[in-house]
């Protein structure tokens, strides 16, 4: 067997950083199918305002969600494909 050297992984890597931890796979599977502000988003993970807040955060530094403002709201949406595949590999098995 031989490797190709040339592929590096790095951006998969962080991608499967970010994704490895439930409570950010749960948020991402959720913001796959419907894009919600983060008051729906904690109501739904019954977690505090807090935590889904600093998930959100990591996940939008990372690149995989953004937000976008609705007047005071800001509703977040999946915008990385490779989590879009991950996320759609896991909900498939």
């Amino acid at each position: 067997m031989e490797f190709d050297k040339s592929l590096m992984f790095n951006n998969e890597a962080e991608i499967l950083k970010v994704l490895g931890h439930p409570i950010r796979l749960k948020i991402v599977a959720g913001l796959c199918s419907q894009q919600c502000n983060v008051k729906h988003i904690w109501e739904c993970l019954n977690l505090p305002q807090a935590t889904v807040s600093q998930h959100l955060a990591l996940l939008k530094n990372k690149g995989v969600i953004e937000g976008k403002r609705d007047g005071v709201e800001v509703h977040y949406s999946v915008v990385h494909p490779l989590a879009r595949k991950i996320i759609g590999a896991l909900m498939s098995s």
